[in-house]
């Protein structure tokens, strides 16, 4: 980890950060993301599920009133049931090999609690729940600096190359949960958490070697909250400009199927922080 993290460091030095970008140059591989999980005996069923043509519209993306105490005690629905096929985006230039294997990746880093749940299910398999899949999530600090990177963004911190960084492998019913914040911004993103899928891989002792991923995506916070949450510490000690998300160069406003997390509050107030919910259906055969 300290090789790579110095190699980063080097390979970035001096240079602004990087904007995100569609990578169409990639093979676009076609996944299914849904808004939530449907919980059925034996197993988990994927409801409504949109035909396999890419500009399926059946998709609707209601937002959540999400101002003063409204916003802590709604949930911002992504989608209800309905499941729809989108592509892959890239993985941007702040990914690190090599994952941390573990349940909570905040380590010191402060900031709104999310809880992270997300269902795998496995489009060439009849939509079965995919497990021992890893899911892997990395995404910047409060001040909008990524483990690996810090300074990109302006900032002065101590680096790691660990903190905002990890994974868990799914159960038998596709599902795993991840504990982190809710991340900062940077210039030219808006709020957003990168994602991998791995399958095969073998665990060490606090991470994993081999596998190959078969999904790579990122996800999106609800606009209203997240500008109340950006407003409070630590978050309000970021004074550089943020990209609201309908005007992010990845994000298209097509809810859950863009990756559009499903967030339940789990106090009264934005700083009780959130659970976020998605299912991502991935081709392992593809």
């Amino acid at each position: 980890m300290t090789g790579n993290h110095e190699q980063h460091r080097q390979r970035i030095a001096g240079q602004e950060p990087a904007k995100h970008r569609r990578d169409k140059s990639a093979q676009r591989r076609r996944v299914l993301i849904g808004g939530g999980t449907v919980a059925v005996a034996g197993g988990l069923a994927v409801a409504g599920l949109a035909s396999a043509d890419p500009l399926s519209t059946q998709q609707s993306t209601p937002k959540a009133a999400a101002s003063g105490t409204a916003s802590a005690s709604a949930s911002a629905t992504a989608t209800t049931t309905v499941c729809t096929l989108t592509a892959e985006v890239t993985e941007g230039p702040y990914s690190l090999d090599g994952a941390l294997v573990r349940k909570d990746i905040r380590e010191d880093k402060e900031g709104v609690e999310v809880q992270y749940t997300f269902t795998v299910v496995d489009t060439g398999n009849d939509c079965a729940p995919l497990a021992d899949a890893l899911v892997e999530i990395w995404h910047c600090d409060s001040l909008g600096e990524y483990s690996g990177y810090v300074g990109g963004n302006g900032h002065d911190e101590e680096d790691d190359g660990t903190f905002l960084r990890g994974g868990q492998t799914t159960d038998e019913n596709g599902q795993c949960s991840i504990t982190s914040i809710w991340p900062g911004h940077y210039v030219s993103r808006a709020v957003h958490v990168h994602m991998r899928v791995h399958t095969d891989v073998t665990l060490t002792d606090d991470s994993y070697t081999g596998g190959e991923v078969i999904h790579t995506g990122q996800l999106f916070f609800d606009a209203d909250i997240n500008a109340e949450i950006q407003a409070v510490s630590p978050y309000s000690d970021n004074t550089t400009t943020e990209t609201l998300l309908k005007d992010d160069s990845i994000y298209d406003d097509a809810g859950a199927s863009s990756g559009l997390l499903t967030l339940t509050a789990l106090g009264t107030s934005v700083s009780d922080g959130y659970t976020a919910t998605l299912t991502v259906g991935v081709d392992s055969t593809g």
